[in-house]
């Protein structure tokens, strides 16, 4: 259900909301979760943070999901 903008004219609202900011800090936690274990397993960082940048897509999908 729709709710109702809680904004008030002539102010400007936040950029995010609390359930965009939440799906975003876990998708990059694990994002960085998964270039740090990718470096500890020998590859080396350039391999590592695109590991980790490739698992922040699926993440932010998967998170946005399952937090209702």
């Amino acid at each position: 259900m729709a709710q109702p903008s809680r904004r008030r004219p002539g102010q400007d609202g936040p950029l995010l909301t609390q359930r965009a900011a939440i799906v975003f800090l876990l998708a990059s936690l694990a994002g960085i979760g998964a270039t740090v274990l990718a470096a500890l397993a020998g590859n080396a960082w350039p391999v590592a943070v695109s590991i980790g940048g490739g698992v922040i897509a699926p993440a932010v999908l998967f998170f946005n999901q399952i937090i209702d």
